[in-house]
């Protein structure tokens, strides 16, 4: 092989995956805001700079040859076509996004060449290569959800969690379970549709008490009342369930079904939230693939107990860190959302400061909560 062909080869290859690689770190870096994935696509740059360490530098400049390059006018249509995206679209995240995969794809195609080529020089090189190029496929996918869900969750800063008793003794007290039931699905009817005119953007079912058929029955309640609002439905933990009934996503928490098993049961289309307790997690839950993620808890809560309390600090270390979008949770209400704001966030999960309330004042709470948070 001529060692001039091989190094024009290298330095073009090595270009293109840096030059990839930088468009997508500019579009997490300064449209998102996001530190971590922009941090880790650096990463990725200098890795695979000191891989081709090895290889004399001095050997690839020489051997380029831009002027000469036959390349320079072979041209696609497509090459310069990103978007058909309308004028307004162009200018939130749907204009980002074609951008972003042409430029990974830039990128792993160029590592592609780099990892064959260099498999006649050296097997080391090779394999680190393909181990960049893998991780590479990983970061494509959390930096397109990351855009996704910056778009889908845009406008969102309710997130109600709710139980199949609405936070009741009769259910338990009921002898009669036909009574019990049809009690149940009236007034959960009710609450629903009472949160759902309050224009609450998420509602999420988490009950641990009933059986998976009445769940089920539960959820179809929920979804066919959610259907067609500005409304969402999640299933807590049961992706399984989620799909039988309709939702339009799963919340897991660290114990439970992992994001990437959660996917493959529900599919691309389908939201997948996590609880995260740590910056670490947080981190992991991007790479994951996970559409949002809950951070807490914050404070003490009404309707679950925890051993500690993470206050507004990691709320504002997360927000800071990550785009994904965040709900705070955990003994959030009107008195104490305003310190939600103030470290960065304006997305909350709440329970206690409807369920304490009479449903004639769900509007009149939501409206408050929003402004306390800002949006």
């Amino acid at each position: 092989m001529s060692q001039n062909s091989f190094f024009r080869i290298v330095d073009a290859a090595a270009n293109r995956t840096s030059e990839g690689l930088r468009v997508a770190e500019d579009v997490m870096r300064m449209h998102l805001n996001d530190r971590h994935l922009a941090k880790q696509l650096k990463q990725l740059r200098h890795d695979l700079t000191e891989t081709l360490s090895a290889l004399p530098a001095a050997n690839s400049i020489a051997a380029r040859d831009s002027v000469g390059d036959v390349g320079r006018n072979i041209e696609a249509k497509q090459e310069y076509e990103r978007s058909n995206a309308s004028e307004t679209e162009s200018q939130n995240d749907s204009g980002f996004e074609p951008i972003l995969t042409a430029n990974f794809k830039r990128a792993q195609q160029a590592l592609r060449t780099l990892e064959e080529f260099s498999k006649t020089e050296s097997e080391h090189a090779a394999k680190a290569i393909e181990q960049i190029r893998y991780r590479s496929y990983t970061l494509e996918k959390a930096c397109s959800l990351a855009l996704r869900s910056s778009k889908n969750f845009n406008a969102t800063s309710i997130y109600v969690l709710i139980d199949g008793c609405q936070w009741s003794e009769v259910c338990a007290a009921n002898q009669n379970e036909i009574a019990a039931e049809r009690w149940q699905k009236t007034q959960l009817a009710q609450t629903v549709r009472a949160l759902i005119d309050a224009k609450v953007d998420l509602i999420q079912l988490r009950d641990k008490t009933l059986s998976d058929r009445k769940l089920i029955a539960t959820g179809k309640v929920i979804a066919e009342l959610t259907r067609g609002t500005d409304t969402s439905f999640i299933m807590n933990d049961r992706a399984d369930i989620a799909i039988a009934c309709g939702a339009d996503g799963v919340h897991v928490g660290q114990e439970e079904l992992s994001v990437a098993d959660a996917r493959r049961i529900l599919g691309p289309n389908k939201w997948i939230g996590v609880s995260t307790h740590s910056l670490e997690q947080a981190q992991a839950a991007v790479l994951d693939g996970a559409d949002y993620i809950g951070v807490g808890p914050v404070f003490a809560s009404q309707t679950k107990s925890f051993s500690e309390h993470k206050g507004t600090e990691l709320v504002q270390q997360i927000c800071e860190e990550v785009s994904l979008p965040a709900f705070a949770i955990g003994g959030i209400d009107l008195n104490n959302a305003e310190q939600i704001a103030a470290a960065g966030c304006n997305r909350v999960a709440v329970t206690a400061v409807f369920s304490n309330a009479p449903q004639e004042q769900y509007s009149e709470i939501a409206s408050q909560l929003r402004a306390k948070l800002g949006t």
